[in-house]
């Protein structure tokens, strides 16, 4: 709960991972590693987020629109009074974005969080197309999330990269994650690993609840909760 009377949003984790836990492979072209009816899953799991947050690297290195595509979801957004699309939120400390990326001209609104820095260079760039807000000397993701519940975000979907998920889980700021495990081995250190180092609370004694296990395809979707069976009461 942030100090006013706006609560943080409940923050559900969402990616795709090698069984040796990699992101994608080295290659110049994206690996991937979901198959149609799981891209479908993550579709529905957008459709019913009012946010859609991911690094700057995931923008530079996927240059993603972070749409929702099937025209029924969207359909059913708009019968429920909610935007067409969900907001897209990117975090990017240096404030090294392209303006020509794809997400800045596809729906929804666009929020960009960054440091008194980032913002300094983001200001003209991005006027038009996002919302630029500083953080201040650094990026707190606790103010970040404060931030969105006071724009009535309740729901946030984080789709990325390892940095992000890693600030995320290493907080204890994610309320759920949702792993999508593909049978593909990358096997190759230089490739974006889906966790970084980090002093995660309790460590490796810590246990996450597994809420869920569901086969989609050759796919297999793990939900965990990391903060126990209470993080379900914020759905």
């Amino acid at each position: 709960m942030s100090g006013d009377d706006h609560r943080r949003p409940y923050v559900l984790l969402s990616a795709a991972v090698s069984l040796d836990g990699y992101l994608d492979d080295a290659s110049p072209d994206r690996l991937l590693l979901s198959n149609p009816a799981d891209f479908d899953r993550v579709d529905a799991v957008r459709a019913d987020s009012d946010a859609i947050l991911v690094g700057a690297q995931t923008l530079r290195s996927d240059n993603p629109r972070l749409l929702v595509t099937d025209p029924d979801r969207r359909a059913r957004r708009i019968a429920a009074g909610k935007p067409e699309y969900p907001v897209k939120v990117t975090v990017s400390a240096r404030g090294d974005l392209d303006p020509a990326l794809r997400v800045w001209h596809h729906g929804g609104d666009k929020i960009v969080y960054t440091t008194g820095l980032g913002a300094s260079r983001l200001g003209d760039r991005l006027s038009g197309l996002a919302d630029v807000v500083s953080l201040g000397a650094t990026i707190d993701f606790g103010t970040l999330l404060d931030d969105l519940g006071r724009r009535g975000i309740t729901r946030l979907m984080v789709e990325g990269g390892g940095r992000t998920h890693t600030a995320f889980l290493s907080a204890a700021l994610a309320d759920e994650l949702l792993l999508a495990v593909a049978p593909i081995l990358v096997g190759d250190s230089s490739a974006p690993r889906f966790l970084h180092p980090a002093a995660y609370p309790g460590g490796s004694g810590h246990r996450m609840e597994l809420a869920d296990v569901t086969r989609v395809g050759d796919i297999a979707v793990l939900r965990y909760l990391p903060k126990g069976h209470d993080a379900i009461v914020g759905i």
